[in-house]
């Protein structure tokens, strides 16, 4: 898995979570999916995402968005 398919599935089970985070426990759970996808809006138009420069640390094999 490269870094670029890393962090789309970090967002989908952020995103996932959140939703269920909101249905059991409290609403304001939603703000994490809002969070998860201004970070995504943004890193689309910059080429920067705090989740990539993560899963660099941690040796993931870069793709071609993020590097």
């Amino acid at each position: 898995m490269n870094r670029d398919r890393a962090v789309l599935a970090f967002a989908g089970v952020m995103v996932l979570l959140s939703v269920v985070l909101a249905h059991w426990v409290s609403s304001w759970w939603l703000l994490l999916t809002v969070f998860v996808g201004l970070n995504l809006l943004q890193s689309a138009f910059s080429g920067w995402c705090p989740a990539a420069k993560v899963f660099a640390a941690l040796g993931v094999k870069p793709g071609n968005a993020f590097r």
